[in-house]
């Protein structure tokens, strides 16, 4: 499977599958390949010939031999069966062994043994990868497109950050002149290992793409693997330290001088180009109006601005901010053919300091929020992406650049959902606000339907919702959504929030009829009345009490605990 379309010398072949009978002593002989630089395609009088030897009941366990042939360096890792399946199976050694089979190899011996290794290494590679994801995006993971290469570039990158000297291999695999053919020869074994996953449900495929499956996600979300990953890691750096192909190098032909200087394993130009590594992150894609984006993408608004909206250089942009405490929100305009276009643009900066704590203190016990940039951000193109795919009036994602924290999406035009709750505060007549409490009693359904895909929007303040031109409620700001959050949340923050613009000298009639209004709406479409009812609660209501008046918080307080009533009405 991982085998170029090269040969090694016939002749040479026979040397070192001889030598290794002679090391095995009469033992079963499991496989034996050649790896490093000869199965790179890199032969020369200065490489030597890296041989894996896997013997069943090897009695030294793990032991390197070297022989020379005229002044070719024949270097053999000798392992025991056992200890190198276990190795494959879970990284018993640090992977120290089984990390040739990551590479290209060419066998001497057993073929269809080293093949179903190798498929069965790079499958718990692949999940370990993928359970990776999920932790590190647990809301964007559900959207992201996976070309097969990143498991390949991302498994051996991740290995040669543990053990330096790696990147020698990680060089001469990516070398300009045989990239190609190398990472087709290990693609084959990841590719087979990606059906037996679709099989299982782990994966799905999408347009030449593979998706994490959602049973996946949501089955690493609930389990306590990321300590677990760590320990893999550290245990992989230990025995790679112990155990790893170099350090054997080094003691073994440290006994000639003139042979170790000569070995181009360690030339000072070899570790100098090695770090001319590509990037796993350019196959990771974010799905976006645009088409997809690779999350390695690093374009800043000015470019994002010419490339988008087409504009010429001598175009003018226009960069002015909308405002946040604690977000850069920007709105850039650009005159293209002499008409105006417009995008949103949002920073994500880490919270930290005095700008999260108040916020923290604030809703503790009840509400725990995203505070790190990164989280956001993956939270923000997650949910807008999925609800609207749902079909939700939210702004499109136009692009996305992951390593500046940068979210480009659609500017809405529409009125804000805060100025039609003033207009209903501030009205004399009950009357004058029907066509304002039917927008209210809308926001309500479209609530109810996005809990009903298990999708909680997490910061639903009326300035975050647009009434938009043809009278469609529209979505804004979901950094702090998620799946299986707390719907009760939402429902209170509405509430509460909506209710801190009533009037002091105001009795709370008003509120009572935005409450009504929203709560019916949100039980006609299907919403859960538990969720409703628990908003009343004294976990809501301390949060919000800070900045809404005590008796406008008791009266929608008490119309959530009643709202049976308010549905059979």
């Amino acid at each position: 499977m991982a085998q170029p379309h090269r040969l090694l010398d016939k002749s040479l072949a026979e040397q070192i599958v001889n030598f290794c009978s002679y090391i095995a002593n009469f033992r079963e002989i499991s496989g034996i390949c050649v790896c490093g630089d000869y199965a790179f395609g890199m032969p020369s009088a200065k490489t030597p010939v890296e041989v894996l030897l896997i013997v069943n009941g090897f009695p030294p366990r793990v032991m390197t031999y070297v022989k020379f042939y005229g002044d070719k360096a024949v270097i053999v890792y000798a392992v025991d069966k056992w200890v190198f399946e276990r190795d494959v199976d879970g990284g018993f050694l640090g992977e120290a062994f089984a990390v040739q089979l990551l590479f290209p190899y060419i066998p001497l011996k057993d073929e269809a043994y080293l093949k179903a290794e190798e498929v069965k290494l790079k499958r718990r590679l692949i999940l370990e990868l993928l359970e990776n994801l999920v932790l590190d995006f647990p809301e964007l993971s559900y959207e992201l497109r996976i070309k097969p290469e990143f498991f390949a570039y991302e498994a051996m990158l991740s290995r040669a950050r543990l053990f330096p000297p790696l990147f020698y291999n990680l060089s001469s695999f990516l070398r300009e002149d045989l990239r190609s053919d190398n990472l087709e020869c290990v693609m084959k074994g990841y590719l087979w290992a990606l059906e037996e996953l679709e099989k299982a449900k782990v994966v799905e495929r999408d347009d030449g793409f593979f998706k994490i499956s959602p049973e996946f996600a949501c089955n690493v979300k609930g389990q306590r693997i990321r300590f677990v990953n760590l320990l893999k890691s550290a245990q992989k750096a230990l025995f790679l330290s112990l155990l790893g192909t170099f350090p054997k190098i080094f003691r073994v032909l440290s006994q000639n001088r003139d042979i170790l200087l000569n070995f181009q394993i360690l030339t000072n130009e070899n570790f100098e180009a090695s770090f001319q590594i590509e990037d796993p992150e350019k196959y990771l894609f974010v799905p976006t109006a645009h088409g997809l984006v690779p999350l390695a993408n690093k374009i800043g608004i000015e470019a994002f601005a010419r490339k988008t909206l087409s504009a010429s250089v001598e175009a003018e942009i226009k960069v002015e901010k909308l405002g946040g405490v604690l977000n850069d929100v920007y709105l850039v305009r650009a005159k293209v053919n002499g008409e105006e276009r417009k995008f949103v643009v949002k920073s994500f900066k880490d919270w930290s300091g005095f700008k999260w704590f108040p916020l923290t203190l604030w809703t503790a016990g009840t509400k725990t929020f995203a505070l790190l940039g990164r989280s956001r951000l993956e939270r923000e193109c997650a949910i807008s992406q999925f609800l609207n795919s749902n079909g939700f009036a939210v702004p499109k994602l136009l692009n996305v650049s992951h390593h500046e924290r940068l979210v480009f999406m659609e500017y809405l035009e529409g009125e804000s959902l805060e100025k039609v709750v003033k207009r209903i505060m501030n009205a004399k007549v009950e009357g004058d606000v029907e066509k304002e409490l039917k927008v209210v009693h809308k926001v309500g359904e479209t609530f109810a339907k996005i809990h009903a895909l298990n999708v909680t929007l997490g910061d639903t303040k009326p300035e975050n919702i647009l009434l938009g031109k043809s009278g469609e409620i529209c979505l804004l700001d979901f950094e702090q959504a998620s799946r299986n959050g707390d719907k009760s949340w939402d429902i209170a923050e509405f509430l509460y929030y909506v209710g801190h613009y009533a009037s002091p000298f105001a009795g709370a009639r008003q509120a009572e009829l935005i409450t009504r209004a929203f709560i019916k709406g949100y039980l006609e479409a299907g919403g859960d009345i538990k969720a409703v009812k628990a908003a009343g609660k004294p976990k809501y209501t301390k949060v919000f009490s800070v900045f809404t008046f005590p008796h406008i918080v008791f009266a929608i307080s008490n119309l959530c605990k009643k709202a049976e009533q308010l549905r059979s009405v």
